[in-house]
Formats: C-alpha cells, sequence, structure tokens
C-alpha cells in the first residue's frame, strides 16, 4: 500500500513540473519510516505517519498557483482537503484518512503534537527542510530545544547539523 501511495503521489506532481517537490516527500517519507521504526511505533500508526509523511506537502503546488508561495499555514489550510481527494482511491479506513488528513494541516504546527506519529512527522521534515533551507546553526539549536523529541530524531539532528566536521 505505502509503495502505491508514494507512486500515486509522484504520479500527482505531474503537471506541477516540479521535482524538487517529488525529492522532497521521498526524502522525508524515508526519514519518517526509520525513525518511526526506531521508536516501535504499532504497525498502524507507522503506516499513518508514512502516509502522511508522502502526502504532507501535497497542498505546494496548488498553493503557489493560487497564492504566489506555498508558506506553511497556506499548506496547512489547503492540504486536508486535497489529501481526502487522493486518498479516497486506497483502501484505507475513514479514520486513517483523518488522521492523515489531520496531520498534514499540522505538520508546520509545532504546538499541542497529539501522538508520536505527529511528532516524527515535524522531526522528519524538519530535517529536510534545514538540510534544504542551509538554516543556521542558532535555528537548529532552537528546533533542538523547542520542537525535538524522539531520541532518534534527537541522533539525527546532532549527527546531521550539530556536529562539528573534521577535514
Amino acid at each position: 500500500m505505502i509503495e502505491e501511495i508514494e507512486q500515486g503521489m509522484i504520479l500527482y506532481t505531474q503537471g506541477n513540473k516540479i521535482k524538487h517537490d517529488v525529492a522532497h516527500f521521498l526524502k522525508v517519507h524515508q526519514y519518517a519510516r526509520l525513525i518511526g521504526k526506531l521508536e516501535h511505533l504499532e504497525k498502524r500508526e507507522q503506516e499513518i505517519l508514512e502516509v502522511a509523511a508522502i502526502v504532507h506537502d501535497i497542498a505546494c503546488p496548488m498553493c503557489r498557483e493560487k497564492y504566489g508561495n506555498s508558506a506553511g499555514y497556506l499548506q496547512e489550510q489547503e492540504g486536508p482537503a486535497l489529501v481526502k481527494d487522493f486518498l479516497k482511491n486506497y483502501s484505507l479506513d475513514k479514520a486513517f484518512i483523518e488522521r492523515v488528513a489531520y496531520l498534514v494541516g499540522h505538520h508546520h504546527t509545532y504546538k499541542d503534537v497529539d501522538g508520536l506519529d505527529y511528532q516524527i512527522l515535524l522531526e522528519a521534515d524538519f530535517l529536510v527542510n534545514g538540510d534544504e533551507s542551509n538554516l543556521t546553526k542558532e535555528a537548529i539549536e532552537k528546533m533542538k530545544k523547542n520542537v525535538f523529541k524522539t531520541k532518534t530524531g534527537m541522533k539525527y539532528l546532532e549527527t546531521l547539523f550539530l556536529t562539528e566536521r573534521r577535514s
């Protein structure tokens, strides 16, 4: 099922011609999958997390066209309806789809995190955004202090962004 949804998202983005969107969700999915597995999520929660990671930026192309940008709050506003429409083509129950839509509608909201699937999605997306945006060490430290909670996500954040590099 995960692979079918991933393929569906690749095909869904066809019209927008922005390869970055595909590369981005593939990277976020991989981090989310790995963190979820290493944090020992239950099977259903892991599947919800992975589907949410795949579709988390589904609204970006539409937001760019409609608003001229894909700011996080716009993605959260527009994403849930797009997710529900996209996922109706798969054999998923209503509660599963509702949770994925909820996560997509909150993936840039760092307060009131109500589950490990939500927490891991935030961390996985930040790991990728941090790399793609070349964030400052101060911004990374702030996220580490205020947002990151999982042992695995913290380890990746420190390894990828905060460990001094040797020549």
